[in-house]
Parts: C-alpha cells; structure tokens; sequence
C-alpha cells in the first residue's frame, strides 16, 4: 500500500504519538496544534509497561529515562493513620514481569520527548497556532480547514481531547456527567519537605470520599500530588482552572500529617482544581476516512492512571492497522480498541466508588486490596499494542 497522508487534529501525547507511530511506517503526517506551542499545564503522569513497550518501540528510551523517575512500587495508605493497606513491587521487578518499565515523568516533559523526536523525522509537519475549524470528506480524501490553510489527506485522526472538535462534528456536542468529585493536582519542590518523608512509591491514601496520591516526577525533583474529594456545586472541566489553597487544603482536613505537610509546602503556581466528568464508552469513533484516538473518544476518570497509556496504546494499533483500505483500516482500529478502552473507563468508575468507601465497607476492602490490584495491574500491563495491530481478533 502507498505511503498515507494523515491528519491529525491535537499536538498533546496521544497525536504527538500517533504521528510518530505513523511517521515509523512511512507515512507522511502533518499535525494540527491549536495551541501558539507544544505546552503541557504542569502536572505528572503514570506511564506503565504496557504504554512504554510503545514508546520504547520508538526509541525514546534514552530521553525518558534521562527525565522520569522510576518508582520502586505503589503503595495503598490509611488516610488517617497512615498504616500500609497493600502494596506491590514496580521496578526491576516490573520489567521481569512485564517486560518493560514503569515511569512517573512530568507531562512537559513527556511532551518536549515526544516533540524533539517529530522534529527529527522529515515526514512529520507540527503546524502551531493551528485550531481545526472543519473537514469533509468522500470516498477519495478528507479536507480540512485550519487557522492558516486548507489542508488534504487520506485520514484524519481527531486527537483534540475532552472537547473534541473533530468528535463533535462527526457526531454533535455531547453532555457529560458530573461524578461528584473535584480534584486538585499541585506539585511539591522535594527539597521543601524532610528528607525520607516521602517514598520512591507511587502511593494513594485512602480515606472517606476522598483519596491522595503523589509520587516524584523530574528524577526525584518534584511531587506531584492530586487529591479527589466528592464535593457539590463546582463543576468546570478544566486543566487549567486556578486553585485557591486554603480551600485546597480544607478539603483534607484531619488527614494524616504526610498529606498536611505536602498541601503545605506545595507551589502555588502549580495549584489547579478541575470537576470529573464521566463519559458512556462510544459506540461509534469515526465515519469513513476519520477516526478519533485517546481522550477524544474515551476519556477516563484518573483513577487507573491509564489515560494517556489508553491513547499511547491507541496510537500504536492505528498506525499498525493502515496496512490496508483506510475505511477498512479504521473500522479494524475501533474493533481492535474499543472493548479494552470501555474496560478501563469503567474500571476507572469503580475505582471512584472502591477508593472512597468508609467503615465495615473499606475493612472488607481493604482486606482484598493486595489481590485485587495485582490482578488488574496484571491485566493492563501485558498488553500488548504493537502485536494487537497485527491482530485479526477483536479486541
């Protein structure tokens, strides 16, 4: 088959992705950023094996290891007393058991990774300051319509987020459901808090209606912190929505004193509050010769920590799948991707609920936690996107 013309809509880490998936198997991408740069809010980010076997498969080993921090294991907490509920190994031990490792890097970091290595691959173009505004499409191309040009292709991939331009043009403007929780993600300069205070652990307390969890981004620099309460009467979908700090840390009140002291000693600049919303999974992405990837069809709640490895995932079958007819193609990538990505937008549900129980309920939790979360975290990672795109299973 010759060599495609893609489109993609969004420059964040699932069309950044995708281009360079695409770009490897030779096909020419030029990638629509509506943004005046490649900029990601401050904030971090999980990557687990099965999103890295991806990014690794795109030689970007060296750069994220040069700029994440490897976490020895995850850890579940008390809210209260602080008491270790269960916990797991990550590590070497996650590449044994998985094959490849597990990071905690800062998003701007992830995206200047992804960035530098478009830039070095003559078939990809990333066009900022590049908002979409629409597209057509028949049998032979798509056009589409930017700040700055017309533009034609053989595919367009809609990776422009939560609010979705590309969504909303194939199939209108949808109304998500607010799930009661607000969260707040803030970072905290390590060398602000007593050495030892915080573990090299991704590590979640758990406590009645709300949970925390931080772990150290940019080699140990950093801590990032997010904290999820179930409040009422704030519900804006932002990432880049101020927070106020004494409101932040009112919602923790009574929580152990680790959590006190990072709320306290946190950057006030990194500080921002945003309402979660719950999405139904799709039951169409795309028409024709346009498909949608990542938080464009299937934003999760954050409590999998498996948002962005969904789209990274997404990215690698898409360009596995463009080995044929592009209207056979994409129907093949949303066959391929949609039972897995449901299962963890509704895992992600659960978890809201599980994360946040209280009393008789969160002993029996509790009790179960270790097993549990070893069989998910099994599940997920071994997951194998590069040969899933080789395929002819639904998946």
């Amino acid at each position: 088959m010759r060599p495609l013309k893609a489109l993609v809509a969004g420059g964040g880490i699932g069309g950044l992705t995708a281009a360079l998936c695409l770009a490897k198997r030779g096909h020419d991408v030029t990638v629509f950023e509506q943004a005046r740069g490649f900029d990601e809010v401050g904030a971090g980010i999980q990557l687990s094996p099965n999103c890295t076997r991806v990014l690794h498969d795109l030689g970007l080993e060296g750069p994220l290891r040069a700029t994440a921090f490897l976490p020895q294991g995850v850890q579940f907490r008390d809210w209260r007393d602080g008491r270790v509920i269960a916990q797991s190994a990550l590590d070497a031990d996650a590449v044994r058991r998985f094959g490849f490792p597990y990071y905690h890097i800062h998003r701007a970091d992830l995206l200047r990774v992804l960035v530098d290595a478009a830039l070095t691959r003559p078939n990809i173009a990333l066009l900022r300051d590049a908002e979409v505004r629409r597209f057509d499409q028949d049998a032979a191309q798509v056009r589409l319509t930017a700040v700055g040009g017309d533009y034609d292709g053989d595919v367009l991939v809609g990776a422009d987020g939560i609010h979705s331009t590309v969504r909303s043009r194939l199939w209108g403007d949808e109304r998500p459901r607010f799930n009661g929780c607000v969260a707040w993600r803030a970072l905290v300069p390590a060398d602000r808090l007593p050495q030892g205070l915080i573990r090299p652990m991704a590590t979640a307390w758990w406590g009645p209606g709300g949970h925390f969890v931080h772990y150290f981004v940019r080699g140990g620099e950093l801590v990032n912190c997010v904290g999820v309460v179930e409040k009422a009467g704030w519900e804006v979908e932002s990432w880049t929505e101020r927070g106020d700090h004494a409101e932040f840390a009112a919602d923790f009140v009574g929580w152990h004193d680790d959590i006190r002291r990072l709320i306290d000693n946190l950057d006030r600049d990194s500080l921002f509050k945003w309402a979660l919303h719950d999405r139904e999974p799709m039951p169409r992405w795309g028409e024709g010769r346009v498909t949608l990837l990542g938080d464009a069809c299937h934003p999760t709640l954050p409590f999998m920590a498996q948002g962005a490895a969904m789209a990274i995932e997404d990215a690698a079958v898409l360009a596995a799948c463009c080995d044929q007819d592009v209207a056979a193609a994409l129907q093949r990538y949303e066959g391929l991707r949609r039972r897995r990505t449901a299962h963890v937008q509704h895992g992600s549900r659960r978890n809201a609920t599980v994360f946040h129980l209280g009393g008789f309920r969160a002993w029996l939790r509790n009790r179960v936690a270790g097993r549990v979360a070893a069989r998910t975290s099994d599940g997920l990672y071994r997951y194998n996107a590069l040969e899933a795109g080789q395929s002819r299973r639904d998946g």
